[in-house]
């Protein structure tokens, strides 16, 4: 094919409807080659983007962004857009430090009109567009793509129960390839595949062909119309979008640029809410991506001619705890793991494939999921519940009204606590520890590497006094290897890594490893520095910070979490409870949102190296000369 002939030319939308269309298909191979190429150097959700190739031009060729408005359920399938959008020069950058961000982002390009990074925040989002739209007279098209994976989330049902009351032009597209993130799970999955199994399909295509032949005039309405009904009749009776008020097309080839330009200029005429079902295929244009879907919804960097990624030597956070609850609930007919759309970034792929019958993914649907470990943990079963921290605070209220006030046996595991680097400020991690430490009877810890961390897996399974949870890191730690028989820790007790007499360094979790670097760094100026693992959050060992706060200089509280309301906000407090006077430094990240980029460079930039620390310690209220 011919590579990059057309993509260069692309400044903006306007560049993409002088082209022919027959120059479309073209635009769309280079497009397809640009992102697997790009993406193997940067990493990326590949897979989406690969799969709304079509959709995105068909977009930009009927309406007319900045002036319309585009949403992209979680908008990870943004990359095209972006391209389209005069930033197909820019890349190369995308998830780097300074470059352009991985999700939609309004401060970005005029043409990102809702930044998100969560699933099933479009409907709502843009209805509300639409409905400021129809307040101040505009005359703007608002279209809302949204995966299959977007109708597992209760917030998209909310919206679609207020459309019909709310506007009478909205334009949402069903972008329908079978995956959220992982395959999709449960009911509303199962009816889509019913419309796309059906014998009748070959004949909707049929008359879709028929259909944009006629555009235009009544007999394009009559057909419409037609086909709609005929589509209900034959393969959903009762449809769930009609009897909700919005008009039903589709299913549709969402891979056919023709028929996706000719089915938006005639729903752009329509004076009612309408629903436009595509199938597109997750990956499409790259066989490995095809052959495993859920491996390049994300990854990072590959070998673009194989697909094949680099392999690291230490298991990962969530590989482990795959393997040790698979290994744990060999003895124990009570664990259950649950997870919301998640079981390979989980590590919970393992869990399934051994306990099939006691896995469950819910599909992104994160409060469904904690009320329904609620439930079973009224029957005596012990559910973990695994879900990246940024996810977990769409459960707050379950958490805080039905296994908290309740005192239930379930047990929280955030994955992903902390940075979480290139993916941004909607994945971070950094908020945890203050969303949870002022509910009562939950108990919270965070381990500094992988030997304690099946150590603290070990002693969940063995807590039946309440809620339990539990926060650590992306990728791999520091490469301990877990003992075979784990130990019971235990409750509330921290650990003395290195003893000091001058300065009291609470590490926690991965950052104790920090703090060891810390101490090494002011041994060297002959300070003595403990080092203090404190394992807990919450309870908090008031014991040891007693202690400690007692005979040295100075205190200082190091965490992978906001600095507000954090766990050295948790240590302030006690001293103050206390009447301890010594001083307290707390590190961690600053008070707004921290950008993308490689952890490394944000460490760097925000003063959380072990060198910019001791350079804060040397420096505090003239302790030391």
């Amino acid at each position: 094919m011919s590579y990059q002939t057309l993509l260069p030319t692309l400044h903006s939308p306007e560049d993409l409807k002088k082209l022919s269309e027959t120059e479309l298909p073209l635009l769309a191979e280079e497009i397809r080659a640009e992102l697997i190429k790009t993406l193997s150097q940067t990493g990326g959700h590949l897979g989406p983007n690969l799969g709304v190739v079509e959709l995105t031009i068909a977009l930009h060729r009927v309406f007319n962004t900045p002036e319309d408005k585009f949403l992209f359920d979680v908008s990870h399938q943004g990359y095209v857009h972006k391209m389209l959008t005069g930033r197909a020069d820019r890349l190369q950058t995308i998830r780097q430090h300074g470059g352009l961000n991985g999700f939609l982002l309004p401060s970005e390009s005029e043409h990102d009109c809702y930044g998100a990074g969560h699933a099933g925040t479009s409907l709502s989002a843009g209805l509300g567009i639409a409905a400021a739209r129809d307040q101040q007279g505009g005359k703007e098209h608002v279209v809302v793509v949204a995966g299959d994976a977007a109708f597992t989330c209760g917030t998209s049902y909310e919206a679609l129960n207020n459309v019909a009351a709310t506007t009478k032009r909205f334009i949402v597209i069903l972008n329908d390839n079978k995956w959220s993130i992982a395959k999709n799970t449960g009911a509303i999955a199962q009816h889509f595949n019913r419309i796309t199994t059906s014998p009748a399909y070959a004949h909707l295509h049929e008359q879709a062909a028929k259909f944009v032949e006629w555009i235009g005039g009544k007999k394009a309405r009559d057909l419409a119309h037609k086909i709609e009904t005929g589509v209900k009749q034959i393969l959903l009776p009762g449809v769930i979008f009609d009897n909700l008020g919005l008009r039903y097309y589709g299913p549709i080839d969402g891979h056919d640029t023709a028929l996706l330009i000719r089915t938006f200029e005639f729903l752009k005429t329509q004076q009612e809410p309408v629903i436009l079902h595509i199938l597109t295929e997750k990956g499409k244009g790259y066989a490995p991506a095809l052959a495993k879907p859920d491996k390049f919804h994300g990854l990072g960097k590959y070998q673009p001619d194989t697909g094949e990624t680099d392999l690291s030597t230490s298991p990962t956070y969530s590989e482990i705890i795959g393997k040790t609850l698979s290994s744990f609930a060999e003895a124990d007919p009570s664990m259950v793991a649950i997870t919301a759309a998640m079981p390979t970034g989980t590590g919970l792929i393992s869990f399934a494939q051994e306990h099939p019958q006691r896995f469950y993914d819910v599909g992104i649907a994160e409060e469904h999921a904690a009320l329904f470990a609620a439930g079973m943990a009224t029957q005596g079963m012990k559910p973990f519940l695994v879900i990246y921290s940024t996810f977990m605070q769409r459960a707050f209220d379950m958490i805080v009204h039905d296994i908290a006030l309740q005192n239930l046996n379930v047990k929280l595991c955030m994955d992903r606590a902390g940075l979480s680097g290139d993916d941004g400020p909607t994945h971070h991690g950094l908020f945890d520890i203050a969303y949870l430490r002022g509910i009562p009877n939950i108990l919270h810890m965070q381990p500094k590497d992988e030997e304690e961390f099946v150590d603290m897996l070990w002693t969940m399974t063995h807590y039946h006094q309440g809620p339990i949870a539990i926060r650590y890191p992306r990728g791999a730690g520091t490469g301990a290897i877990p003992k075979k028989t784990p130990t019971l820790l235990s409750i509330g007790q921290s650990e003395i890594v290195r003893e000091g007499k001058e300065i009291a360094l609470f590490g926690l979790g991965n950052f104790c490893s920090v703090a060891l670097e810390v101490a090494s760094l002011l041994a060297e100026q002959g300070i003595g520095a403990a080092v203090i693992n404190p394992r807990w959050i919450k309870p908090l060992d008031t014991k040891t910070i007693q202690e400690f706060a007692q005979k040295v200089k100075l205190m200082v509280t190091l965490e992978d979490h906001a600095l507000a309301n954090g766990f050295g906000t948790t240590v302030a407090e006690h001293l103050s409870d206390a009447h301890i006077t010594t001083p307290l430094l707390r590190i961690g990240w600053p008070d707004h949102f921290i950008e993308h980029g490689s952890v490394s460079i944000l460490r760097k930039k925000y003063g959380l190296t072990a060198e910019a620390i001791v350079e804060r310690i040397l420096a505090f209220k003239g302790i030391f000369p």
